[in-house]
């Protein structure tokens, strides 16, 4: 399954660190990172795999918004059907 992962929030020490070692942790496969800072507010897309993942999508979801909560940026991940659905409307 392809994932994309998108974060956006006041610009931190810790962002990229803290989302990318819950995918490590839970066997996510980063594939492509794109992230930049504009006005001291980060934004990122990561496009991700997960078929060697062990973890269900809602669980990696909520693992990866309560890490969000806790650093304060919102952290979206969605499936790459549903996002690639949403862009072409």
């Amino acid at each position: 399954m392809k994932l994309i992962v998108t974060v956006v929030g006041k610009d931190r020490v810790g962002i990229i660190a803290a989302v990318t070692k819950i995918l490590a942790d839970n066997n996510v496969n980063i594939l492509s990172i794109n992230q930049n800072i504009l006005d001291g507010f980060f934004n990122m897309i990561l496009f991700a795999e997960a078929s060697e993942s062990k973890i269900q999508l809602v669980d990696l979801q909520q693992k990866l918004r309560e890490q969000g909560e806790a650093i304060g940026v919102e952290i979206k991940t969605q499936h790459q059907d549903i996002f690639d659905v949403m862009h072409k409307i």
